[in-house]
């Protein structure tokens, strides 16, 4: 048992649970009281509070555990956005990693573990490359955009007055007090001439702590105080020296490519890594960079998954802090919503209100006064954008709102909200006259270890049967010979207004696969929502079963795929999940998946579609880099794989007749006002 004396511990709010959660999932459940024979007590870190702890453990002989932040932690600051942690630093030594003086567990990992296993190593560079690819640091309230300095400067990185990593930072005591003006005196000496930039903390920059350097320390013109929100990464990268006490930003810089200078002792210091200022007596080993971010960031930290309630890897962690991140800033400026139906409004609000709650507008001109007077974006629902909306809202950003392509256990018809939307800056996925978003992602390489992602997610997605919609009964015994699967599509729907070319029904689809496989045994299974008799593009029976061998209703597409050798399609999502499968798949319309190479296409195709991906690389942008996801059970931003897992086992959310009535009534309003105002 790991005893409290700290409110900060106990407290109900989200920090202090999530703390305790992740304790208590580590195996150090945390309770009040004075600690017994076989309990611990805890401390947090050096903090306020930690004297306590430690006078407690003294007296009671109860041995002494040091928790922290891990070095991957949240979107904002605890101190600024309120955010619990995604991780813990636990340290049962008593230890901290920034307190050198004596040994943490950090320490004795990096100085005593091999750190030599291949596949340990490998996850280490691939972890350090994502964190740069995406952007990501230990607190992520920056802007990937901002404006940077000129590349060439030299680096100078402040901290907070009174941090515990200064007041703990000596091997004998609090690290010197002018420590941060000598580090920039020796910046200017051994770097003549160069500019030089003095990031501030972000604390400091958000007003909440406060830093070592002003405005008023940036002595000359070849001197700047950077107090904005710049992506870590980019600062780094356009960095000629870089020059820290004792920042996580110089762990860091090691990934970036640097030697940074290091006037401190932390963590990271003394493995031949750095360039040290102190010594330090007791790190004599030589580490590589992946083996120093296996141990900090793989191997020490305990990693929690919010979504699932248990301990994870820190991959894990990462994939949750990416969706988490990306919602952010999306969102952060806020948006106006245009064309939604009544019922889409709180899915929609879950989704893109929850760092800045969505207003909703009732035509364009609306929805632009509003956008320009607040400083949000537009989101409209891509297919209820008018021909002018984009030029009404030039110089606003604009985003097109689409159901993902894992959406639901059940028909967005039936109203049953999607766990997945996409919202496109550049056009719609669906629509081939112009440029998406997402052509622009399967043109682009993945992100480092994107691939073995996307290979886990397919993998994941076919053994568990998963589809966009997951409804329907196993499919019946199909007679033998070379199976063609004849996809059913809605005739009214956009991506057939868009994206089909001579055959735009779903009759002549079947004509046409029939007519080049004679002998095929063509399978023939309807729209869902056409077999639900919610939308059009039904086929009279008697001419279908003249062209189809079999005609399959209500039937799991994803099993059904299984038992086909091949896909005949317009533009339905079938062919991509066919794809998903090894199976061949031949359009005859202009979906987003074809054109690339990997379909047999008997339309033509944009001519903007020269990229060759792989199918790794088509499902990474499309199941991945492209939508968002929500978790339905949290109410969280979430991971493509945490959301395939609700769809597979976990609870989702569903429709019901109140939503339905709701739609009813939007659409016999709406219909009303067009008479009205005619």
């Amino acid at each position: 048992m790991l005893r409290a004396f700290s409110g900060g511990f106990l407290f109900p709010a989200a920090q202090p649970r999530r703390i305790r959660r992740i304790l208590a999932l580590a195996g150090w459940p945390l309770r009040p009281g004075w600690p017994g024979r076989d309990d611990a007590v805890a401390a947090w870190g050096h903090g306020p509070t930690a004297w306590r702890a430690e006078a407690v453990a003294a007296r009671s002989g109860a041995q002494l555990v040091r928790i922290e932040d891990a070095f991957l932690r949240s979107v904002l600051p605890g101190r600024i956005g309120g955010e619990p942690p995604l991780g813990l630093m636990i340290d049962p030594t008593g230890g901290a990693h920034y307190a050198p003086a004596r040994p943490s567990a950090l320490e004795q990992l990096l100085a005593t573990h091999p750190l030599d296993d291949h596949a340990l190593l490998e996850r280490a560079r691939i972890g350090a490359a994502r964190l740069q690819a995406l952007d990501l640091s230990k607190y992520n309230g920056h802007d990937p955009h901002a404006p940077l300095p000129d590349p060439g400067y030299v680096l100078v990185i402040d901290q907070v007055r009174g941090d515990a990593s200064l007041r703990h930072g000596g091997l004998d005591g609090p690290l010197p007090p002018n420590i941060f003006r000598e580090m920039l005196v020796t910046a200017q000496a051994e770097n003549p001439g160069a500019r030089v930039v003095i990031k501030t903390h972000p604390e400091t920059a958000g007003g909440h702590r406060i830093g070592h350097f002003t405005a008023a320390d940036a002595t000359t013109d070849r001197m700047t105080l950077l107090d904005t929100p710049v992506s870590p990464w980019q600062l780094l990268q356009g960095a000629q020296a870089v020059y820290t006490v004792s920042s996580q930003l110089g762990f860091e810089a090691i990934f970036a490519g640097h030697r940074p200078r290091v006037l401190g002792l932390p963590f990271y210091a003394g493995w031949g890594l750095t360039r040290d200022e102190t010594p330090h007596p007791r790190r004599r080993r030589t580490l590589s960079r992946a083996q120093l971010f296996a141990a900090a960031m793989l191997l020490a930290p305990v990693w929690y998954d919010p979504c699932r309630d248990q301990l994870c890897r820190f991959e894990d962690a990462l994939d949750h802090l990416e969706a988490q991140v990306r919602a952010w800033r999306e969102d952060r400026a806020g948006h106006v919503a245009l064309g939604m139906r009544l019922w889409k409004r709180a899915p929609l609000q879950r989704f893109h209100g929850r760092w800045r709650r969505l207003r909703f507008a009732s035509d364009d001109a609306q929805a632009v006064a509003r956008a320009g007077a607040e400083g949000r974006g537009i989101l409209v629902w891509a297919g209820r954008e008018s021909a002018t909306l984009a030029q009404t809202a030039a110089g606003l950003p604009l985003r097109r709102v689409e159901d993902g392509f894992l959406r639901s256990r059940g028909l967005g018809a039936e109203l049953i909200p999607p766990m997945s939307l996409v919202a496109d800056d550049l056009g719609i996925y669906y629509d081939p006259t112009r440029e998406s978003r997402l052509e622009r992602l399967i043109a682009t390489e993945p992100p480092p270890g994107g691939r073995a992602r996307a290979e886990r997610l397919v993998q994941a997605l076919v053994e568990r049967g998963v589809s966009k919609y997951n409804l329907g009964t196993p499919p019946p015994d199909l007679p033998p010979g070379h199976r063609i699967l004849v996809p059913g599509q809605v005739e009214d729907d956009a991506s057939i207004r868009l994206g089909a070319v001579d055959v735009r029904t779903n009759l002549d689809l079947l004509r046409a696969a029939r007519a080049a496989n004679p002998d095929a045994v063509v399978i023939y299974k309807p729209h869902p929502d056409v077999e639900a008799g919610l939308r059009p593009g039904i086929i009279p029976e008697p001419e279908a079963r003249a062209l189809a061998v079999v005609i399959v209703t209500h039937t799991d597409p994803a099993a059904l795929l299984s038992r086909v050798d091949e896909v005949w399609t317009i533009t339905s999502l079938t062919g991509f999940e066919a794809l998903l499968r090894g199976k061949p798949v031949v359009t005859l319309g202009r979906p987003f998946y074809a054109g690339w190479g990997l379909t047999r296409d008997l339309a033509a195709q944009p001519a903007r579609r020269r990229a060759r991906p792989d199918l790794l690389a088509l499902v990474h942008a499309t199941l991945i880099a492209y939508p968002r996801y929500m978790d339905p059970v949290t109410g969280l931003p979430c991971s493509p794989e945490l959301a395939l897992h609700r769809l597979a086992h976990g609870p989702v959310a569903q429709g019901g007749p109140a939503l339905r009535l709701l739609s009813k009534l939007q659409g016999l309003l709406a219909s009303q006002a067009h008479l009205w105002r005619r």
